[in-house]
């Protein structure tokens, strides 16, 4: 490959499962520990996480240093720094409530150079990350080394589903679990397990394979994501660096309690 330090879309669209850890936590140190643990791939959670543009920057060349690949999900609607973040070195972007195939265009414009869509210049962090010195190189090789997870997390983005995961330039989608059953409950409640949301996953990795794009899903736990790579689940960011570490400090005062 042109950019070989970039390998997250080679691996998804090879066909392999990919295990994402999940950072809320604003700490690049933490981001990268978690890649060098042994995580292929670790989200910059900047939507809900809370991260700031500096932190994002230094994060993603934290998570590269630990030997991951970094990805990054963006705020709701920020389709600047979809651009951004990819030209501070991110391998995939996650953006939130892609509902229509508009906003699903809009997303891939950001993220895609032309003929695709209509990212600007300005990779110069990105090509030095990636060992790129030729912008030729980087121009013609990105778009096939960026992965465009749109979410789907509503009732509307499930009737617009197939128009969304058939957007060109939109490698892929990412269920949000969480959200969807809010809206499936119709606000009554909050089940990212629930039957109403497995059964509507099953449709969209359906979907997703017969379009030939990767289906991604959150997961709050390991056993989860565990079961949903055996669905067909490709991409998976799996709990999140705040679970893991109440986890470990539960544990430990268990140990040191009894």
């Amino acid at each position: 490959m042109a950019i070989p330090a970039f390998t997250l879309a080679q691996r998804l669209r090879a066909g392999e499962t990919v295990f994402s850890a999940w950072c809320g936590l604003p700490y690049p140190i933490v981001a990268e520990t978690l890649g060098r643990d042994g995580f292929p791939a670790v989200t910059i959670e900047s939507q809900h996480g809370l991260w700031d543009i500096a932190g994002i920057l230094a994060g993603i060349a934290a998570v590269r240093q630990g030997g991951a690949a970094p990805i990054v999900r963006v705020p709701l609607g920020d389709f600047a720094l979809v651009s951004r973040a990819l030209d501070f070195g991110a391998e995939g972007i996650i953006a939130p409530m892609i509902n229509t195939p508009a906003d699903a265009r809009t997303f891939a414009a950001a993220a895609k150079f032309p003929p695709v869509g209509e990212r600007s210049w300005g990779p110069h962090r990105a090509m030095t990350l990636g060992g790129v010195s030729d912008m030729a190189t980087y121009l013609r090789e990105a778009n096939d080394h960026i992965v465009t997870l749109a979410m789907i997390e509503t009732r509307t983005a499930l009737q617009n589903f197939d128009a969304i995961i058939a957007t060109a330039g939109i490698d892929g989608f990412f269920l949000g679990p969480s959200d969807l059953s809010i809206a499936l409950s119709e606000g009554k409640n909050v089940d990212p397990l629930s039957k109403d949301v497995d059964a509507e996953l099953d449709r969209m990795i359906a979907g997703a394979q017969k379009a030939k794009k990767i289906p991604g899903a959150y997961c709050h736990s390991a056993e989860r994501a565990a079961a949903l790579a055996k669905r067909g689940v490709k991409f998976l960011a799996v709990s999140s660096d705040l679970s893991m570490l109440r986890a470990g400090a539960a544990a430990a005062l268990k140990v040191l309690r009894a």
